[in-house]
């Protein structure tokens, strides 16, 4: 088994991937990272999954980063070669054109906190810790942390986790708003589903539009931010979708909209 299982919900809409390897609080080896890769790859190219959604096996731990004894007695080559996969699983995540949703149980530190924040938005239960400890191991977050954690909580407070290696308690990520919704374990996946099942129901190019609108542009000046808007606006009002939507709402039906193919 390669540590990764992969479930279809709402019609295959909706990809579940979870991280299972709760006997080492589902960390991430080498073969896991291909299995992630892997998958990524797939679901990024298959039209009819609109949603991805990240969570891990148990109610210990979402993800603790990198398998630490594996890494044990690596030789430089071996880490970074490793690294380099860990690098371009990330990439796909950040990078994918559909939301991509984190619902983070327990434990998320060093790669697995990276990876909640790699996602668009993060569902919390109430028992998680988020954390960057890179530094007590003598390395930094390699793999977007540095970067991310500052565009979610404050400058000061960012940099005191980067450098304390301390974790952050699901109630103050929540209160600054890195979680979006704190939850009850054992209501937490099911909340994550219907989040993204609201997502999957609406167009699949007016919700990449929106996520490409506000990512590349949320970083550039206000007017140049509008105009690339404008750009991804003007995509969606000639595509069928966009009759599709006007003609449900006017006939009082749910709109059937069509898959990016």
């Amino acid at each position: 088994m390669n540590g990764l299982l992969e479930e279809r919900v709402e019609q295959g809409a909706v990809a579940v991937l979870t991280l299972h390897r709760p006997e080492v609080m589902n960390s991430i080896n080498t073969e896991l990272g291909f299995a992630l890769r892997d998958a990524l790859d797939r679901l990024n190219e298959d039209a009819s999954v609109r949603v991805i959604v990240f969570t891990g096996a148990g109610e210990r731990a979402f993800c603790t980063g990198g398998d630490l004894k594996e890494r044990n007695q690596m030789t430089n080559e071996q880490w970074l070669k490793q690294h380099r996969l860990f690098q371009d699983v990330f990439r796909k995540i950040r990078q994918s054109d559909k939301p991509v949703i984190t619902a983070v149980n327990g434990f998320a530190l060093g790669g697995g906190c990276e990876l909640a924040l790699s996602g668009d938005f993060v569902y919390a239960s109430k028992s998680a810790k988020f954390g960057l400890p890179e530094v007590t191991r003598g390395i930094i977050p390699g793999v977007g942390g540095t970067q991310t954690i500052g565009r979610f909580l404050p400058r000061g407070l960012a940099l005191e986790l980067l450098l304390t290696g301390k974790p952050l308690s699901a109630e103050a990520a929540f209160e600054y708003g890195m979680v979006n919704k704190l939850l009850e374990p054992g209501e937490l996946l099911k909340e994550t589903l219907q989040a993204a099942q609201t997502i999957a129901q609406n167009s699949p190019l007016a919700v990449r539009m929106a996520k490409k609108a506000f990512r590349l542009g949320i970083d550039l000046p206000l007017e140049e931010g509008i105009e690339l808007a404008l750009e991804c606006y003007n995509r969606t009002i000639v595509h069928p979708d966009r009759e599709e939507g006007i003609r449900a709402y006017n006939e009082k039906r749910p709109p059937v909209f069509l898959d990016i193919v």
